[in-house]
């Protein structure tokens, strides 16, 4: 029986390419899986047609744009996920969503082996291969760009000698993936991490330098989940898609950072994150009205080795199994409103109400109505401060 290999396809050059270099370095067959997180883009029937001109036996496409922001994008909002403490794991939270596509296509094809188009300097040859043993630790992986030196020159030779039905055009100079929750830009001049980006690289946003009048939005969460965007319901990918034209339109969610990546080195990463960014603050803050102080201590740690597992390819693993539970947990009374002025780059809170909230105007008032009980005070900072106390009498003795 002819081996079988699940490739993820992009539709571009280097994967229709690979679906060709694949069956003749391995003569197993590909089956060719392209799958819609919201990146955008050709329509999803013709990827499939390209697939199958270009050589794939079977090929399937997916619109996983609600799974994705239900099953990936929710979770993050919830852990106020950014890595770093800035950014909003774009790339990172795509990859699991994909690989449960390669993996099912894997089990219903009868494939032996998975392949992807990732170099191997990068994060996401990593997110890809630990998510499929994670899923199916009987599969193989391969990739030929790094497995078998399948170079751009080689590429565009390979589809010219073989007439394949692609654009064999000059590559961009900038490294390109993007979905419905943001956008990430990276090589080209943009190595060199004196050189500010220019205004060319951005797509969904636009310049917050530029006069315009602020944006005011009201989002309702239920539970950590956004529900509704200035009283209209919405599902989680609605209410990204419409904060992602709202606060991109004021420049909001740029960010332009040097990153640890999981192979060792520091990469120069310039993101665009409009309405992952305007959720994630508007979260944050309603937690600050509803979740009691230990407990919002002890999550902030959660929330960053949470992110850090995500961006390490882990997602499927034990321990972010487990987080989940504890960060859902502490999303139970996370439900209100927040008001929030999108302008000049920035998402700023203005407003907060909840049903739920811990906020107690008669104990925060310094105005007459006051019912903190001040005399307690003494008393606590007595004992508060008391194993200090005994440790300085010893110390300055």
């Amino acid at each position: 029986m002819t081996e079988r290999v699940v490739l993820a396809y992009s539709g571009g050059l280097d994967t229709s390419v690979a679906i060709g270099w694949i069956a003749e370095e391995t003569g197993a067959e590909v089956i060719a899986v392209a799958v819609d997180v919201g990146q955008g883009g050709e329509d999803l029937d013709v990827i499939r047609k390209r697939a199958l001109a270009c050589g794939a036996v079977e090929a399937e496409v997916a619109d996983a744009r609600d799974e994705f922001a239900d099953e990936y994008c929710l979770p993050a909002i919830k852990a106020n996920a950014l890595y770093m403490d800035r950014y909003p794991l774009v790339s990172a939270l795509s990859r699991p969503t994909i690989v449960k596509h390669l993996v099912s296509a894997a089990r219903k094809h009868g494939a032996t082996t998975v392949a992807h188009g990732c170099t191997g300097k990068g994060n996401d040859q990593v997110r890809f291969e630990a998510g499929i043993v994670a899923l199916a630790p009987d599969l193989k992986c391969i990739a030929p760009v790094r497995d078998y030196a399948m170079t751009r020159d080689k590429a565009i030779a390979f589809c010219e000698a073989k007439k394949l039905p692609i654009a064999t055009t000059k590559k961009s100079p900038y490294s390109i993936d993007q979905n419905v929750f943001g956008r990430a830009v990276e090589t080209g001049f943009l190595e060199d991490i004196w050189n500010g980006p220019i205004e060319d690289i951005y797509e969904y946003t636009r310049n917050p330098a530029v006069q315009r009048d602020p944006d005011e939005v009201i989002i309702t969460f239920e539970q950590g989940a956004p529900v509704a965007v200035d009283g209209k319901p919405v599902t989680v990918l609605q209410a990204v898609q419409q904060l992602n034209k709202r606060a991109g339109a004021q420049g909001v969610g740029r960010i332009d950072m040097v990153e640890d990546r999981l192979v060792g080195i520091k990469s120069r990463e310039v993101y665009e994150a409009p309405g992952a960014i305007a959720l994630i603050t508007a979260h944050q803050e309603l937690e600050n009205v509803t979740v009691e102080r230990e407990l919002a201590r002890y999550k902030r740690q959660v929330e960053q080795r949470w992110g850090e597992l995500v961006y390490d390819g882990q997602w499927f693993s034990p321990l972010k199994r487990a987080l989940d539970g504890f960060i859902n947990e502490a999303n139970e009374h996370v439900s209100g409103d927040i008001r929030m002025t999108l302008h000049g780059g920035r998402a700023v809170v203005t407003g907060r109400r909840s049903a739920s909230s811990l906020y107690d105007f008669n104990l925060a008032t310094y105005d007459t109505g006051d019912t903190f009980d001040q005399t307690a005070a003494k008393g606590f900072i007595d004992l508060y401060s008391l194993s200090s106390k005994i440790a300085a009498k010893r110390d300055l003795s």
